[in-house]
Order: structure tokens, then sequence, then C-alpha cells
């Protein structure tokens, strides 16, 4: 009875270690199509490149896989539509602001124009001289204005491919600073380091950054306000941080989010370009551009460049060397 009770045991054991063998076998074979859609789940990406799923089976499980690779599809092709709906309505803002940009000195060439043909029949021939010098002085003026508009929507389509070189970033922010420190309805304060802050960029793209956003600061000034404005260059750990600071209207909140893109201006004049033409001089940089604002007390700008090193100086001298 000994013998056939330990014989019964042993058997059974040996079915309930087949019977767990079986059934992690079988539970894998389940859970590892479930395993591997919820990790192709977890990377879903709206534009970016989604894996579809192979599943020969017709079973509850195929059915599952065929719903994520029709959803997949359907992601794919909404997110090329969004695109293509993006794109077109950028050029449609783009042509509008192009449109309404031209406009505006046409107007006045064509008002004066019209002025002086009819004029012309009734004015002496010292009264015509006369107009035809003010005449062609304000269509010059607006040709001018008309090629700025043409250079600033073309700089904005494509930035001149830059020319980095080594910076002492001390010099090009006195040197701008210089551009403006002259004036009489302003005060325009710089604060430098004595130490040289060295980076690694194209001293033309540096400039127009740093005069855009004075440029801007000395527009936020409103009228009966004598404007301050602070430019102070510093380092903070491995970064060279320019701020430009006004004491102009500031930045409504509900403009806050819309700075740096194309078209925006507090301005009555201009394109709007500007501060999108930084950020992307800036970004090609390997930068990063922020600010702070109160409405009626000022804005700070802070630009950042990373800082060019020793170990930077080491490898473009060997590389030039090569």
């Amino acid at each position: 009875m000994n013998d056939f009770l330990g014989t019964l045991l042993n058997v059974y054991v040996f079915l309930l270690i087949l019977i767990v063998l079986i059934s992690m076998v079988v539970a894998n074979s389940i859970t590892r199509p479930l395993t591997i859609l919820s990790d192709k789940l977890k990377l879903i990406q709206i534009g970016g490149t989604n894996q579809r799923l192979e599943w020969n089976h017709q079973d509850e499980l195929g059915g599952l896989i065929r719903n994520y690779n029709e959803m997949i599809q359907e992601l794919d092709r909404s997110t090329r539509m969004l695109a293509v709906t993006e794109r077109e309505t950028a050029w449609r803002e783009m042509a509008k602001q192009v449109a309404h940009e031209i406009k505006n000195p046409l107007t006045p060439m064509k008002l004066i124009t019209q002025h002086l043909q009819n004029s012309i029949s009734r004015a002496t021939p010292e009264e015509i001289n006369q107009l035809v010098k003010r005449v062609t002085q304000t269509l010059i003026e607006q040709i001018e204005n008309l090629s700025k508009i043409a250079s600033e929507f073309s700089n904005f389509a494509k930035l001149p491919a830059p020319e980095n070189e080594k910076l002492i970033l001390n010099e090009v922010v006195t040197s701008t600073h210089d551009l403006f420190r002259k004036r009489e309805d302003m005060d325009i304060h710089l604060r430098v380091p004595i130490d040289e802050i060295y980076i690694f960029a194209d001293k033309n793209h540096v400039i127009r950054v740093l005069t855009n956003l004075i440029k801007n600061a000395i527009q936020s000034i409103p009228i009966g306000r004598r404007g301050k404005i602070e430019i102070v260059l510093f380092n903070k750990e491995d970064k060279a941080i320019v701020r430009v600071m006004d004491n102009g209207c500031g930045i409504p909140e509900s403009m806050k989010d819309k700075v740096f893109y194309p078209n925006f201006t507090t301005k009555n004049s201009g394109t709007g370009l500007g501060l999108a033409i930084v950020r992307d001089i800036v970004d090609s940089c390997n930068g990063h551009i922020y600010f702070t604002t109160i409405e009626n007390k000022g804005t700070e700008f802070f630009v950042e460049f990373p800082l060019m090193h020793m170990e930077d100086n080491f490898k473009i001298v060997q590389h030039v060397s090569l």
C-alpha cells in the first residue's frame, strides 16, 4: 500500500508539474501578443513612424490587432492631412501679411501720383518742379520701404548659412550698444564683465539678434515716458547670457504665447518677423531665448549661448591644421 501511494503521489506530482508547464506555455502565448501590443501603444507618435503588428490567427487577439493596425493607419493619414492643412494655413496667413504690408506703401504712392497728375495742368513751372521733387522723394521712400519688406520676408524664409567663428561676446555686445547709446530721449546702459566670454557663432547673426532686441525695447517705450534700457552680459554655468531690459509697455497676457510667431507685433507698423527671425538664429546656435514681462512696467529678454571652452578651441585649431 505504501509503494502504491508513493507511486500515485509521484504520478500526481508529475502531472501537476506538467500542467503548470503547459499553463505557462499557453499563458505566454496569450499574453505575449498583448504585451507587444501594449508596448506598441506606448510608442505611438503623432507624425512618427508607427509599426504594424502581424497576427495570422483569426481569433479575438487577431481582431484586436487588426483594429490596432487600422487605428495607426488612420492616425498616419490624419497626421498627413493635418500637416498639409497647417502648411496651407501658414501660407495663406503669410500671403495675407505680404499683401497687407505691400498695400501700405502702395496707397500713398498712388495718392501722391494722382495729386501730381491733377496739379500739372494748373501749376506753374516752378510749382511743378517743387511738386515733382516732393513726389519723387515720397516715391523713393516708399520704394525703400517695399524693398525692406521684401528683404525681411526673404530673410525669414531662408537665413544665410552661418559662418561660425570664435567670438568675444563682450566686444560684440559693446559694439552693438554703441549704435544706440547716443539717443537723447532715453538712457541705454551697458554692463559687461571684465573677463572675456567666448562663444562659437556667426558674428553677423549675433549682432542681428542684439539689434532686433534693442530696437524692440526702444519701440516699446510709450510716448511721454523716458526710456530706460539696460543691456547686461554675464555667464552662468556653461552659458553666456545677454539680458535686454526695458521699461516699456510690456506684453499683454493674451499675447505671451505668440511673441516668437511670425506676424506678431505690438506696433502699428512692421512685418512682425523680427522676433521670429531672432528665435531661428538663436536656435541655430544651439541657444535659447525667453522673456519675462509685466504689463505697463517693462520686459526682460534673455538670450543664452553655449560657452566656448578651451577644449573646443583645441578641436577647432586641430581641425584647421588638418
